[in-house]
């Protein structure tokens, strides 16, 4: 899977002070400098003084400023299965790459899984891999080797009967019926740095699928060069909380 930044707000950590400054400024914080915004904020540089009042805001609860900063990401390759978990988070705006209109009829079966359609998950191949409703994973060399050519036939399969449909004269939308849930699509979605959090304390915690807590360590390895006052903060103080920070 791979993930790009499309477009990001600039200084986000700057635009979060001047929102959350404003709440209790007497002046327009419109009509004065940076500076001027944080100047009763303790501080000797200006960079401590927007690490003090991110550290109170995320400290106190005060999460509104932080939906002002906004990411777009453009991410290849994830899984349909993945795509149903992420687009439960109704904050986020999700393209989805339209398997309507996009037909998949150059893919040689034979390399389907190698040649990038359809995701693998590691437990069809890795004989230590334990799942989240399993206890113990472990399994022999010969089960583990029957588990991947059962799901590498099974994907196979499917993409020759689909592409079968389509000679067929069956439209994509309805041939792609046949296709496994692990098929790989395309997607671009906008947040904001609260949602971020909000799906990075849903979606990196240790019991989410791998996939989308694969997705998510990504997210959160650019949020950390993006607003790095604020997910500094959250890695230290805030990712191993008991409640998590709603959307």
């Amino acid at each position: 899977m791979q993930v790009e930044v499309l477009e990001a707000t600039d200084d986000p950590e700057e635009l979060v002070c001047r929102a959350a400054r404003n709440d209790y400024a007497s002046q327009f914080v419109g009509d004065v400098s940076f500076e001027e915004v944080m100047d009763t904020v303790d501080g000797d540089s200006m960079e401590e003084k927007q690490r003090t009042l991110i550290s109170h805001l995320l400290g106190h609860g005060h999460y509104g400023p932080f939906e002002h900063a906004q990411v777009t990401f453009a991410v290849e390759g994830m899984s349909r299965s993945c795509m149903a978990q992420l687009t439960r988070h109704r904050h986020v705006s999700f393209d989805v790459q339209s398997m309507r209109y996009v037909s998949f009829d150059d893919i040689d079966p034979e390399n389907v899984i190698d040649g990038g359609m359809v995701v693998m998950p590691p437990s069809a191949s890795d004989p230590d891999w334990v799942g989240r409703n399993q206890k113990v994973g472990s399994v022999d060399e010969e089960t583990v080797e029957k588990r991947e050519a059962l799901f590498t036939q099974s994907v196979q399969r499917s993409v020759e009967e689909y592409q079968e449909l389509l000679d067929l004269g069956m439209p994509p939308e309805d041939a792609r019926f046949v296709l496994p849930i692990g098929t790989k699509v395309n997607v671009v979605m906008s947040m904001n740095a609260r949602t971020l959090m909000h799906i990075a304390d849903m979606r990196a915690a240790a019991d989410a699928q791998w996939e989308i807590r694969g997705l998510t360590e990504k997210l959160l390895e650019y949020a950390a060069e993006w607003c790095p006052i604020t997910f500094d903060y959250y890695e230290r103080e805030m990712k191993n909380r008991k409640n998590r920070l709603a959307p």
